[in-house]
């Protein structure tokens, strides 16, 4: 075996390693094509078969109030072996910067020689919401109408883009913080899902809710933001924020009543603060739930809603960055 060989291969593949920018990512990932992979990516997670994929983990850079994560993951099924490298900063917004950043690696699984590099901003916002959009499908009720979107981020535009794939809402209402962010991003949100669906600003987080189908909370918050008072009964909550143990988004009053579907056990036991601090149980993995190896109990007095939290996983990141690179090759 001639190792000499083997090394001047090496060499020529990293100095020829190809990197996907955001615009490229952007233009090659498929909506509705990712919300299938990243649903068969829940459903081969939750079968825990020929999936390695550690809990991420992370660096406390607290003098710039951020932490950096990493996410590698191993999916035999999709012939597929990658990691993230992702930084978060909660005070991004201020500057005008996105809080996430992050970058994504392939590597052949045969060989473990490097395969591609590519931005990874734009497949964490639209996996994110394809998560949400899956959960969505199999977790709310068939006839919902009216969506509710607490934040006015990149998450707040790709979960409008996601979700209508999932429900055929009428309205969609939309809460921020800041006025202007949040008529921006109302207008960019119109534009995405065109002039059949109302599109509304809320200024009152109150109003914003009641009587929602679907509640989705991607915000910045690190307490509670959503209460149990404002809720429908029998509306679906997708918690997108409070991705670390000590924040919150959603009170007790919802956490103590709801069905409670996570996209991994092992992340939200070390990670979720809505469920660490409420102490809420852990009914099952949306994975089980769309691969029909599990099935919600009907609604009553103790349990009035269903809360799907989604930390994210590497197995998304990975199948979503490998569904990338094919489509880059045709």
């Amino acid at each position: 075996f001639d190792y000499t060989l083997t090394t001047l291969f090496v060499n020529m593949a990293m100095e020829r390693l190809d990197f996907l920018p955001a615009s490229r990512v952007k233009e090659l990932l498929q909506p509705k094509k990712l919300i299938d992979v990243i649903e068969d990516a829940l459903i081969l997670f939750s079968k825990r078969e020929g999936v390695q994929q550690p809990v991420r983990s992370t660096v406390s850079v607290q003098q710039h109030n951020g932490f950096f994560g990493v996410m590698p993951a191993y999916v035999e099924a999709a012939g597929c072996m990658g990691a993230k490298l992702v930084g978060f900063y909660a005070d991004n917004a201020a500057k005008g910067l996105d809080s996430h950043h992050a970058i994504i690696a392939l590597f052949e699984p045969t060989t473990g020689f490097p395969m591609v590099m590519m931005d990874g901003e734009v497949i964490t916002t639209l996996r994110t919401a394809a998560a949400s959009a899956v959960a969505v499908k199999h977790l709310s009720n068939t006839s919902a109408k009216i969506l509710c979107i607490l934040g006015s981020g990149v998450q707040a535009r790709s979960h409008a883009r996601m979700l209508v794939l999932a429900r055929e809402f009428q309205e969609i209402r939309v809460w921020g913080r800041s006025e202007d962010n949040l008529k921006k991003c109302v207008d960019d949100i119109t534009v995405i899902v065109g002039s059949s669906i109302r599109v509304t600003a809320c200024l009152v987080l109150s109003e914003a809710v009641c009587g929602a189908d679907v509640v989705v909370t991607v915000t910045l918050a690190t307490e509670p933001v959503l209460l149990g008072k404002w809720v429908k009964a029998g509306a679906l909550i997708c918690s997108v924020g409070a991705c670390r143990p000590n924040w919150r988004e959603i009170d007790d009053d919802v956490m103590h009543n709801a069905w409670v579907v996570v996209d991994t056990r092992e992340g939200a036991m070390k990670e979720s603060g809505d469920i660490l601090l409420s102490k809420a149980d852990i009914y099952a993995e949306l994975g089980e739930i769309a691969a029909n190896t599990k099935k919600l109990p009907a609604f009553s007095q103790e349990k009035k809603f269903i809360v799907f939290k989604s930390l994210g996983m590497a197995i998304e990141d990975v199948i979503s960055a490998k569904l990338v690179y094919d489509l880059s090759k045709q």
